[in-house]
């Protein structure tokens, strides 16, 4: 054929795009036309023909090249080996050898896939508490298919996203921002979000990641029970004081009992639990205990002679961690020296009647027999006997000893409570008239742990309704009752001190009106009598008689006309006195 025009002579090797994801049919190339292959014939004899390892995504339709794809079968950049395909157009005419051309085909890029990380939607990382902060204490890394650049961000939304920061942002590598703590947080929760940073859409992907803390050494033994320092503070607790009771003179058969629970050490880092060893610190009385390094148990090795010489033992108990002795911990066990306990506290009576009225206001005490106040007093023969003035000797009350109302119907609970002193307080404003109650009241040696109980039968009265008598008393003799006849005689001393008051301000203003009477009678005589002297009004010494006026002469005929019987009648008609002065001086007296 190439005899006859050469007709595959207007071919040659085409290089094309197409994108991805491109539709069924779509056109790739267009070859030349019939007439440009050369020959009258137009290359009716031509027979063209697509092959080779891509060939299969190609079809010639006419002398076009299109694109040969199904519902099952896209074209994908991504998923293609290369990104460029590659066929042979073979074009061969009657009578001659067939002739090769290339047609390369280059797939184009679409931003048709998300970034995502890698694994699942949630990831999961293990950090030391103990990692230094501003160290990379894990990655997350996502993926592109279209190769698109990524950069990497921490959602600020996140539960704990202040513990972390991103290095880089197109690293991916996470940063502690803040030091961990496994006492406080355990598990830590942060999104990490890859955005695309060169494309258009600017897709992204976001992966939940949990941290999980894992547990250093970096925490010291604590002696069980734990106090924490305050409700909301952070863990640190204080070592409690452990109490243990001995008996003077005696040896225990075992290990000693403290209170408030064994001594116990553990290891801070709850999720290491060191092994701990346990001792006992050189002290004055160490030496008679011994203490097991394992457990901690304390043992009494020699008996303490005496109580009162020595009360009380203070021992220091160190725990360690064995694999670290520089962490340890110093608790104190108080050892208690107790004299011999042969009694348990005992009540007098095993039942008591009580009584208490009804009232408004909301605490009332409990009262017995003819209104006294009931107050319950448990007897130790223990202690020594105490005795008083005026009083018969009794069993000494033992310090120890506790009191507690022990459950039981009615309520009595919330209703009734019982005092360290033996005094029985009752809710006065919940209860009504004729209820009765039956109150078991406890009471416990604290050093012993002896018991002993009693019963108290409780009568609600009505309100302002005295306590009866007790019916074991004599009957009272009839007559005003002491109390009235008391508060008489206190009524009587209370009014004879008024009187007494009133009577001696009475005396002393009657006192004070004499003598300014004297005083104005006096300044009168000597105005209307300028010769009388001021010495008639002196006042007169008890157990002496005046002095005797001197004889006086006044021209005056009204007075020198006094007849010798005047003269007799005494210092009441004194002639050597004018008469107004004498009225005056007498009624001075009576006064």
């Amino acid at each position: 054929m190439a005899a006859r025009g050469d007709g595959c002579s207007g071919f040659g090797n085409l290089f094309t795009e197409i994108a991805e994801n491109s539709a069924h049919g779509s056109l790739v190339a267009r070859l030349p036309p019939p007439g440009d292959a050369g020959g009258a014939g137009g290359g009716a004899g031509l027979q063209l023909c697509l092959v080779g390892t891509d060939a299969s995504w190609f079809y010639l339709d006419g002398r076009s090249v299109r694109l040969n794809v199904s519902a099952g079968r896209a074209l994908d950049r991504e998923e293609l080996e290369s990104p460029v395909l590659m066929v042979a157009l073979t074009c061969a005419e009657d009578g001659s050898s067939p002739v090769e051309f290339r047609i390369i085909v280059q797939v184009l890029n679409e931003n048709d896939n998300r970034p995502h990380f890698q694994g699942a939607t949630v990831l999961t990382h293990n950090v030391s508490e103990l990692a230094p902060v501003h160290s990379v204490v894990f990655s997350a890394q996502a993926e592109d298919a279209d190769g698109d650049t990524l950069m990497y961000v921490i959602d600020t939304a996140s539960p704990d996203a202040r513990f972390f920061r991103i290095d880089l942002p197109n690293s991916g590598r996470v940063v502690l921002a803040r030091p961990l703590d496994f006492e406080s947080r355990r598990h830590l929760e942060v999104v990490v979000t890859a955005v695309e940073m060169n494309t258009r859409e600017r897709f992204n992907a976001s992966a939940r990641v949990r941290v999980n803390v894992l547990d250093g050494d970096d925490q010291y033994p604590q002696f069980l029970p734990c106090a924490p320092r305050a409700p909301h503070s952070p863990p640190v607790c204080t070592s409690p004081v452990y109490t243990a009771n001995v008996t003077e003179g005696q040896l225990q058969g075992g290990p000693l009992s403290f209170s408030p629970g064994a001594v116990y050490a553990e290891d801070g880092d709850r999720g290491l639990r060191a092994a701990i060893t346990y001792s006992l610190l050189a002290g004055q009385e160490s030496s008679r205990f011994h203490i097991d390094n394992v457990t901690g148990a304390i043992t009494l090795l020699r008996a303490v002679e005496s109580s009162r010489q020595t009360p009380e033992i203070c021992l220091s108990v160190m725990a360690s961690q064995v694999n670290d002795p520089s962490k340890y911990a110093v608790a104190r066990a108080l050892v208690r020296v107790l004299a011999p306990n042969r009694h348990p506290p005992r009540f007098p009576r095993a039942r008591y009647r009580a009584f208490v009225p009804a009232a408004p206001r909301r605490a009332a005490l409990l009262l017995t027999f003819g209104g006294q106040v009931l107050a319950l007093r448990a007897h130790d023969p223990d202690f020594p006997e105490v005795s008083g003035a005026g009083r018969a000797e009794e069993q000494g009350l033992n310090p120890q000893v506790r009191y507690t109302l022990s459950h039981g119907a009615n309520q009595s609970q919330q209703l009734f409570q019982v005092m360290p002193n033996g005094l029985l307080v009752a809710q006065a404003d919940q209860l009504r008239p004729g209820q009765s109650f039956h109150l078991q009241v406890l009471a416990r040696d604290e050093e012993s742990g002896e018991t002993s109980n009693t019963t108290v039968e409780l009568e609600v009265l009505w309100p302002g309704q005295a306590a009866p008598r007790d019916p074991s008393e004599p009957p009272a003799v009839r007559g005003v009752p002491l109390g009235a006849v008391a508060g008489g005689a206190g009524a009587l001393l209370l009014l004879g001190a008024v009187l007494l008051l009133a009577l001696l301000a009475l005396r002393a203003r009657r006192r004070r009106r004499r003598q300014q009477r004297t005083a104005d009678r006096a300044a009168l005589a000597i105005e209307k009598h300028p010769n009388v002297s001021l010495r008639w009004f002196q006042p007169v010494q008890a157990g002496k008689s005046p002095p005797s006026p001197p004889r006086l002469y006044y021209p005056n005929e009204g007075y020198s006309e006094v007849s010798e019987e005047s003269l007799e009648e005494g210092p009441g008609s004194d002639p050597r006195v004018p008469p107004p002065l004498l009225q005056l001086l007498e009624d001075s007296i009576e006064c």
